[in-house]
């Protein structure tokens, strides 16, 4: 993987560590900038096979190489995002659209969750919301790789606060104890603090202020609190972030568009008797009232919110079928995303409606948990780009849910009322 010998590199020569390099024309313009786990090997990798024809002709066109090393593959990760905002090199711009941009944000919360959210939807969101956003990244992938990577150091969880019984990642001791009540909200807004100073690069400084506070703790005899910080201070020295590079060039071809046109629906009866449905639409976000819809349930006895919920899907995509895709069949447009107020048995009731449709809609449900106090969602958990919209968008999805039930508990209590009074 030699490189030619007319390209200049900074100090001779190309480091095995990781870091960015700027890949700059003759006359010193800069063309690209990239991330590396080994800069050596990958910027070797440019002159072997270039990955398509817009690479190629970057490669081109080099004319010298400047590199900056980094500690970590993840300060590499931040550090590349860092300088192509601020730098806008050509080729990194016309790598993807803006809409596929990735960028992490920080939500202002009791106790605030690392979120990923593309730039179409970032633009769309009040920056109130967030306490920081970092980016832009080109991948999700690497993006979630390097939280994963740093959770062992910065605690962080996603988790509902006080719900009652630990989450899974509090048995693995990454959520620090959200879900449980054992850390307050000042306690938790620290460790996320440290880590959006991580995202600003401020690394050593954090190694240094856990030194203080792990000597600090010992000397007041607090060993189990100076214990914790050893940990995690052991952790940050040795970060395992192969894998954030390493995702680096996995795409996500699907986009799931939430401030598109989505659909949420709902049954309402008690015991089967006056038996309806409802279908809500928010588009940009917003109920779009126009198009919401009743249905009365027509082909099923008894309690079956399952056979009903087949139903309505059934007769709102009656005019979808495989041989009529993408002829403008149905009434109405195609969702981007799909919930249903329901568990498991409604949304793979809805499931099976669209697949005989050869329809590929995201589908969502949303139903109460077995305390009625915490949603259980249901979902495909190997969708990556469903669970990321989920993670940063479920206070939109929720609002989604409750139409869906407002409206069709409304229709349900007209309809009661009209049989009493016949």
């Amino acid at each position: 993987m030699s490189i030619p010998a007319d390209i200049k590199i900074k100090n001779g020569s190309l480091p095995p560590s990781p870091g960015v390099y700027l890949m700059k024309d003759a006359a010193g313009k800069l063309l690209y900038i990239g991330k590396a786990t080994s800069l050596r090997t990958r910027v070797g990798s440019y002159f072997v096979r270039p990955a398509d024809e817009r690479i190629a002709r970057m490669v081109s066109r080099i004319g010298r190489i400047d590199y900056i090393e980094t500690p970590t593959a993840i300060e590499a990760l931040i550090l590349e995002a860092k300088l192509i905002k601020k730098r806008q090199p050509p080729f990194n711009v016309m790598e993807k659209d803006d809409k596929s941009f990735i960028h992490l944000a920080f939500t202002r919360e009791e106790y605030p969750r690392p979120v990923l959210i593309r730039g179409q939807e970032l633009a769309r969101v009040p920056k109130s919301r967030f306490l920081k956003t970092f980016g832009p990244f080109r991948s999700a992938y690497s993006v979630q790789a390097a939280l994963d990577a740093l959770r062992p150091s910065f605690p962080w969880t996603l988790c509902k606060p006080d719900q009652g019984r630990p989450c899974f990642y509090r048995h693995l001791g990454l959520c620090p104890g959200v879900c449980t009540g054992e850390i307050t909200p000042a306690a938790y807004r620290r460790i996320i603090r440290q880590l959006i100073r991580f995202f600003e690069g401020g690394r050593r400084g954090i190694i240094r202020d856990l030194e203080r506070q792990m000597k600090a703790a010992v000397s007041a005899e607090r060993f189990e609190e100076a214990a914790a910080i050893r940990d995690r201070l052991r952790n940050l020295a040795h970060i395992q972030d192969i894998a954030v590079l390493k995702r680096e060039d996995v795409r996500l071809e699907e986009f799931i568009d939430l401030f598109g046109r989505i659909e949420g629906y709902d049954i309402s009866n008690i015991s089967g008797q006056d038996a309806v449905g409802s279908q809500v639409v928010f588009v940009d976000g917003r109920p779009r009232k126009s198009e919401y819809r009743r249905y009365l349930i027509k082909t099923v006895e008894g309690s079956n919110d399952t056979a009903m919920i087949a139903e309505v899907l059934s007769r709102r995509f009656a005019g979808y079928g495989p041989a009529l895709i993408g002829r403008g069949s149905g009434r109405w447009p195609l969702p981007d995303l799909i919930l249903i107020d329901g568990g498991a048995g409604q949304v793979n009731a809805a499931r099976r409606v669209l697949e005989a449709r050869g329809l590929n809609i995201p589908l969502v449900g949303m139903a109460k948990g077995l305390d009625r106090k915490r949603d259980e969602l249901v979902y495909d958990k190997s969708d990556y780009e469903l669970a990321r919209l989920i993670a940063a968008f479920k206070p939109l999805l929720q609002h989604l849910r409750d139409e869906a039930h407002r409206f069709a508990v409304a229709y349900h209590r007209r309809r009661r009322s009209e049989r009493f009074l016949s």
